[in-house]
């Protein structure tokens, strides 16, 4: 799917985006340099710097803004030869407030968020390849959500700079493709290492009970098909989204409170109550939040030793049939407080059925393992 041309995603995004959205503007840059992605077309959300082509960070209150040079990670993939499509939407200020972006499977459904348009484009054919970032859970919802794949590399992985700050513990670029095998080949591409081996023991872990009943069995079914073993971790690895989510309104808060007192509510009514609740968060909580987190570092690395790839749903269910949320990232947030590599894959489903993701997660520093084992369980058809 990576060797789609321009012309391809050009004659896709003319036919499907007046239904789906995806697009804040369609304006293709040509490669700074050549290499192994050569003439390959991408799409970046609007966080991301891009020279001369306006970053509006999803608010209007950033109407206008153009960068004057690319973000990082935009400049090393233009240099390596891709073509930069455009740019996809996102949440304001990439928080909760919906994009525009519709569903590709259905126009009354979420696509997640906060990385909408560029899970939706993927998933519609429209690109092979896009950009997104992920806080809390904002590549591996939209990707289970849309039916693509999505990938939370490590913490600091991928360079975040020229991008749209929020929580910067916290802050994680990622990456969208069709499926695993595109996604393995992209990082190879992007000039990271893809010589692990994949791996075949998997573990397991509990589903909380938010879980919606259909996702759950589709899990459970997935998770014997795979042969995964069922263990509790020794920590309470799903009760850390409640410590991440403090962080990242505490973060969030400090660095959107000048945007917030110049514009009030236009930031996004969601995104201003979190500023609102982040300010007014005590100091010693935000630091017992960080505390667990770091417990939960430690807790998870002994864990690893002996079960290095776990396995969960990648949400608590289907896309939400509503428009003015974009889902729970309950599922992925602890991952992100974690700094672990984390995968969203495709669940096959029935025909007519909304999209579910598996996630698949490993330990810091084993992301060519994680994308390898993906790549391994795509190709059992779970």
């Amino acid at each position: 799917m990576l060797n789609m041309r321009l012309d391809e995603c050009l004659a896709r995004i003319r036919l499907l985006d007046e239904r789906i959205l995806a697009w804040t503007v369609v304006s293709p840059q040509p490669a700074l340099g050549n290499g192994p992605l050569d003439g390959v077309p991408f799409g970046v959300k609007d966080i991301f710097d891009t020279a001369g082509i306006v970053t509006e960070w999803g608010t209007p209150v950033m109407k206008g803004r153009v960068p004057a040079s690319d973000c990082e990670l935009v400049r090393m993939l233009r240099e390596r030869g891709a073509i930069m499509v455009g740019k996809t939407h996102t949440t304001s200020f990439a928080y909760f407030d919906p994009a525009p972006t519709l569903n590709p499977h259905s126009s009354q459904c979420t696509p997640g968020g906060s990385s909408s348009g560029s899970a939706a484009a993927v998933a519609s054919g429209m690109v092979p390849f896009a950009l997104g970032s992920q806080t809390q859970g904002s590549v591996l919802r939209p990707a289970s959500f849309c039916g693509c794949t999505g990938f939370k590399p490590g913490f600091g992985v991928l360079p975040i700079k020229g991008t749209m700050p929020f929580a910067p513990t916290l802050d994680t670029a990622g990456l969208f493709t069709q499926t695993a095998a595109d996604m393995r080949e992209l990082w190879s591409a992007m000039g990271f290492d893809t010589g692990a081996e994949a791996v075949a023991r998997l573990t397991a872990l509990p589903v909380p009970d938010e879980v919606e009943p259909e996702m759950r069995a589709r899990f459970l079914a997935a998770a014997e098909r795979l042969g995964a073993a069922h263990v509790n971790p020794p920590f309470d690895v799903w009760g850390l989204w409640k410590a991440v989510s403090l962080v990242q309104a505490v973060q969030g808060a400090r660095t959107h409170e000048q945007s917030w007192r110049q514009h009030g509510a236009a930031v996004g009514a969601k995104l201003a109550g979190l500023i609102e609740r982040g300010l007014s968060t005590p100091e010693p909580e935000y630091q017992a939040a960080l505390a667990e987190i770091e417990q939960g570092k430690k807790a998870a690395a002994a864990f690893f030793t002996d079960h290095p790839v776990w396995i969960a749903p990648a949400a608590l269910g289907a896309a939400p049939r509503t428009l003015t949320s974009t889902g729970d990232p309950r599922m992925n947030a602890p991952f992100t407080g974690l700094g672990t590599p984390a995968i969203s894959i495709p669940m096959p489903v029935p025909q007519g059925a909304m999209p579910r993701g598996l996630q698949l997660v490993a330990g810091p520093g084993q992301d060519a393992m994680l994308l390898a084992t993906a790549a391994s369980v795509e190709n059992m058809e779970i």
